[in-house]
């Protein structure tokens, strides 16, 4: 039995926090392979004025300086941005797992291309929750995925 779904508990609980901060419902978390959380975040572009703090940069962020990345997991609600999927190449993150990739297909295709692991939950929450804000918010959705 994978770890997957707990893990992303702790990413929904970071995408709650933002959409109660007036914020995307994004979250993230990043975990070593023997499972220790490392780094958790949520998306934090309209709280903070940031247009870089994506839940994925957050979590990293939130992770601090490791030797390596290899062998850690990059948990996500939402399928991950160009933006993300870049941070997670360019240091070398195993694995991505996503809760869902309905509302929005980031970069998770090129992701799997290029040899990191990816693995779509499906998660009918993180589908709900999202698709929610998008439909009140659309303008903020728009603006988040520099549409």
């Amino acid at each position: 039995m994978t770890p997957y779904r707990q893990w992303l508990a702790t990413a929904l609980a970071e995408a709650r926090t933002g959409l109660a901060e007036g914020g995307l419902p994004i979250g993230a978390a990043l975990y070593t392979a023997d499972g220790t959380l490392l780094g958790r975040g949520r998306n934090r572009r309209v709280q903070d004025g940031d247009p870089s703090m994506h839940a994925e940069t957050a979590a990293f962020r939130a992770a601090g300086r490791q030797r390596t990345y290899r062998g850690t997991t990059m948990v996500t609600t939402l399928s991950p941005c160009w933006y993300c999927s870049g941070l997670v190449r360019q240091f070398g993150i195993s694995r991505v797992v996503i809760g869902e990739a309905r509302t929005f297909h980031g970069g998770h295709d090129w992701l799997a291309e290029h040899g990191v692991e990816v693995v779509l939950l499906d998660d009918a929450e993180c589908a709900a929750m999202m698709g929610a804000f998008v439909a009140e918010h659309p303008g903020l959705w728009h603006e988040d995925i520099g549409d």
